[in-house]
């Protein structure tokens, strides 16, 4: 027989790891992480022709990424371009947002430092890079594993995996703290390192702030877990100690 209070703990743990998972999970998807507001002086179509189908490369990307207003994702990268008008061409265009994904292979291509016309890898952000795509997967899977094993506890009608429950959330929840670090120390190494042009304004966006909110989500989930099995554990004994006695 469960305690109200550990059976309340349980309920609110696993509705504040959902809410995580659902804010993580929208935050992987999509490309909000990072705005560049930059003055734009015009634009054409084979900008963004070279965005999508040229040789994938940080800095060209990156550079147009600056003068054409662009977002950054763990997944995406979008720029601000004019919108095709088949009938006439309007004086103003509507400007709409087209993005590209990183292929698998580009997730992992080195990061390098450019210098006038020589470029050096550049180690830190290369493993920054990687560990910020990365570690977000980890922190999905270990709450993934987490629900499966609190699933095979209600089955089995036990409460000691309740522990190994509220330890995955814990480390779910380093998992995502490291990723929000990560992209923000590579971000802040790369603008350190590179020449962004005059007048360049980055912010962060929603889709980060996302990512932010569910690590405290992850933490209080882990909290409510650990304590549920913690006092049900020394209030079982007490009683067992008591029955013997």
């Amino acid at each position: 027989m469960v305690d109200n209070r550990y059976a309340t703990a349980l309920v609110i743990g696993s509705v504040l790891s959902l809410l995580a998972t659902v804010y993580l999970s929208v935050a992987v998807g999509t490309q909000h992480w990072y705005q560049y507001s930059c003055p734009i002086n015009g634009t054409n179509a084979s900008e963004f022709k070279d965005f999508v189908d040229g040789e994938f490369d940080e800095k060209t990307y990156r550079d147009t990424m600056f003068r054409l207003n662009g977002t950054l994702g763990l997944w995406w990268r979008c720029i601000l371009v004019p919108s095709e008008s088949h009938w006439f061409k309007e004086p103003e265009p509507r400007m709409e947002m087209r993005c590209v994904s990183f292929t698998l292979p580009q997730q992992f291509s080195p990061k390098y430092n450019y210098q006038g016309n020589q470029k050096t890898e550049d180690l830190l952000r290369t493993y920054l890079w990687r560990c910020q795509f990365l570690l977000p997967l980890v922190s999905l899977a270990l709450v993934f594993l987490a629900g499966l094993v609190g699933v095979c506890a209600c089955l089995c009608r036990s409460f000691t995996p309740t522990l190994g429950v509220g330890v995955l959330h814990l480390l779910a929840g380093l998992c995502t703290l490291g990723t929000v670090c990560c992209f923000l120390a590579g971000e802040d190494l790369l603008q350190r390192y590179s020449l962004p042009p005059k007048g360049l304004e980055g912010s962060l966006g929603w889709s980060l702030y996302l990512a932010l909110i569910s690590f405290p989500l992850q933490m209080m989930a882990a909290a409510l877990f650990l304590w549920a099995a913690r006092s049900h554990s020394t209030n079982y004994t007490r009683i067992t100690t008591y029955r013997v006695a």
